[in-house]
């Protein structure tokens, strides 16, 4: 394998030392073997990485440098929901239910029905309970009260059907 030659094998193995990134190290180790020639099997057997991996660590190195042996930014699952969305999600909860969602307090199938229809997301049911914990939202919570209750004759109901 042909390796640019930015640094010295030595250099290479020095900075793997400083490094805090251990998988930075393990290449910038593996880059350090192939400028002393050895083949891409023999440093995978090294490092135990594969072939192709130690391949890309040269690819990396000679395109940018020790740079190029770091993780590219951006990887990982998106989020389910962008900023302005997150934002008019908690909106969306933190109002009393519309008159079209049929309920006096918002439960977790009520919920991912508004991510659905409002936002687009199909989520299942345990994801969307996992984005509430995110935002911040407790699922247990006291039974809502009707607005039209009544507490007084709540309580003679209570002292009636007592036995």
């Amino acid at each position: 394998m042909y390796v640019e030659p930015f640094d010295t094998a030595d250099e290479l193995r020095e900075e793997a030392r400083k490094q805090d990134d251990p998988l930075v190290a393990i290449r910038l180790l593996g880059v350090a073997m192939a400028m002393e020639r050895k083949t891409a099997p023999e440093v995978a057997s090294a490092t135990g990485y594969s072939r192709r991996a130690v391949q890309e660590w040269v690819r990396g190195y000679n395109a940018e440098g020790i740079d190029g042996l770091h993780d590219a930014p951006g990887r990982g699952r998106k989020p389910p929901l962008l900023e302005e969305e997150v934002k008019r999600f908690c909106e969306r909860l933190d109002a009393e239910p519309r008159a079209q969602d049929g309920v006096c307090a918002l439960r977790g199938r009520d919920v991912q029905r508004i991510l659905h229809e409002e936002f687009g997301k199909v989520r299942s049911l345990s994801a969307t309970y996992y984005l509430l914990h995110r935002l911040g939202y407790n699922d247990l919570m006291p039974r809502p009260r009707h607005k039209n209750a009544d507490p007084a004759a709540q309580e003679i109901f209570k002292k009636s059907c007592r036995n």
